[in-house]
């Protein structure tokens, strides 16, 4: 009796089977929670620089930027791309630098893994910008 062994070869490219991770998270077992404390402290050390700078401004702002991350296979965080409105561009013309200077300021953390390998993987991020005069 002969068995054929099936091999598996269809691989979900837009999911990953463990997240980028930082040290603090890394212990976490739910795949969720893992990411939702990934995303938690990202944000946070993002938060943590941009709250190192000074803007000033002509009119208040209350408004979301959209920041697009690269995370490598070897854990590197770099800014890819960043989205704004045209008057979040001209009231604060900095912010870009400031947010790829705060990106590129993150340490290496833990790369996803898909199938046992690092993989590079891209997120996005909601930022909130709330600034009054």
């Amino acid at each position: 009796m002969k068995k054929n062994q099936v091999l598996d070869t269809i691989v979900n490219f837009s999911s990953v089977d463990t997240s980028p991770s930082f040290k603090v998270c890394d212990s976490i077992i739910d795949k969720q929670k893992k990411s939702d404390c990934f995303r938690t402290i990202i944000h946070q050390k993002i938060g943590m620089e941009l709250h190192k700078h000074e803007f000033s401004l002509k009119n208040p702002i209350s408004e979301i930027v959209y920041v697009d991350l690269l995370i490598n296979s070897k854990g590197k965080i770099s800014l890819e791309t960043f989205e704004s409105s045209e008057n979040m561009k001209i009231q604060l013309p900095k912010l870009a630098a400031i947010l790829k200077a705060s990106v590129n300021s993150i340490p290496s953390i833990y790369p996803a893994i898909k199938r046992g390998i690092p993989v590079t993987t891209k997120y996005r991020l909601p930022i909130k910008i709330e600034l009054k005069q």
